[in-house]
């Protein structure tokens, strides 16, 4: 299915995904707690934004799916 705004849900998730390899080196290069506590935080930030992306992502679906199947029995 070809959807604008499931293609920028896409680039978003693809995007935190990279972001969350690069906090991921950096946690493992770190020895300051400090640090390593900040990063946590930042990766349990794009967790829960990757998981809101996902949720939206499965509504939208769903939801052109159903436009789909309405479209066809008219």
């Amino acid at each position: 299915m070809d959807d604008p705004y499931l293609n920028d849900l896409k680039d978003e998730f693809k995007k935190y995904s990279s972001e969350l390899k690069t906090l991921n080196k950096k946690l493992l290069k770190s020895n300051s707690s400090e640090e390593q506590s900040r990063i946590i935080k930042k990766i349990d930030s794009i967790a829960k934004e990757m998981e809101k992306n996902q949720i939206q992502s499965v509504k939208v679906t769903k939801s052109r799916l159903k436009e789909k199947g309405k479209s066809k029995k008219s």
